[in-house]
């Protein structure tokens, strides 16, 4: 699935839509794990929101990047794991947490529009779960 943003999204349905897409190319790594000699399972695409961000705003791939949007989204789902409970045991939820989360180490989203686009998933989690289950 190939998918690059302009800009980011104007809205939390905007947000959603993306998240799904983004969730959906990152599902897309599942059936090569044992290639790599990794088993990946739903549970741990959190891991490739970063990537998968990057991709979808276009930015650079470089090591620098990366690291930036990978460091904020682990160091920040590691932070509120112990805070917000098991909310994070959803894969949905916690890929979402960290693909914004990139965003905002990037300075792309600031945390207020954070807070609100999770504040709505959380309260809404059917909305997230239709939009990845549509392949569109």
């Amino acid at each position: 699935m190939e998918s690059l943003r302009t800009g980011t999204p104007k809205s939390i349905f905007e947000w959603i839509a993306e998240i799904a897409e983004a969730y959906r190319d990152a599902e897309e790594a599942i059936p090569f794990g044992p290639v790599t000699g990794q088993t990946i399972e739903e549970k741990d695409l959190f891991h490739f929101a970063p990537s998968v961000c990057l991709k979808f705003r276009g930015i650079k791939r470089t090591k620098r990047n990366l690291k930036k949007a990978t460091d904020a989204a682990l160091s920040s789902y590691v932070a509120s794991k112990n805070s917000v409970g098991h909310i994070l045991d959803d894969p949905h939820i916690s890929f979402a947490f960290c693909y914004l989360a990139s965003h905002f180490a990037l300075d792309l989203v600031d945390e207020k529009e954070i807070n609100e686009i999770m504040e709505h998933i959380e309260a809404h989690r059917g909305e997230l779960a239709e939009a990845i289950s549509k392949n569109v």
